[in-house]
């Protein structure tokens, strides 16, 4: 299949199967006489196991290594579970982050309850300081 039908069939871009061939999570494309690239049904399997990879957020480097493990049956999987559980770290830690967000952004919200002319703003007065979440914080 061409790359137009590839992508087609994994939902994604031409542009997406390119860049992963271009840093060989994807091989090079056998080409056709009229130097089409044309793809099989192996490819179109390696593509799918690379999104699915992305759609959880994994790093390339993560998604080679899974890749790595998933051409060599005889490589141990316990480097899966590794590479999991440290994605799996970082999502938490970023959970945390938003959290810590979320409720910076309320605490600020809350310094303009009843909205006038925007010289009196303390949403804007806030943001001004040297650091909204020092003026967030103080509150």
């Amino acid at each position: 299949m061409k790359i137009g039908e590839l992508a087609k069939a994994a939902e994604c871009q031409t542009v997406t199967i390119r860049f992963y061939e271009r840093k060989g999570l994807l091989g090079a494309a056998a080409r056709s006489d009229s130097n089409y690239r044309m793809y099989s049904k192996q490819d179109l399997e390696r593509l799918l196991f690379i999104r699915n990879c992305r759609s959880l957020g994994l790093t390339l480097p993560e998604i080679r290594r899974l890749v790595e493990i998933h051409d060599n049956p005889s490589i141990d999987c316990t480097d899966v579970n590794t590479c999991l559980d440290k994605h799996l770290d970082e999502v938490e830690k970023q959970m945390q982050a938003l959290a810590q967000l979320q409720e910076e952004l309320r605490r600020l919200r809350s310094r303009c309850a009843v909205p006038g002319v925007s010289a009196g703003c303390g949403v804007l007065a806030a943001l001004s300081k040297t650091s909204a979440r020092q003026s967030c914080e103080s509150k």
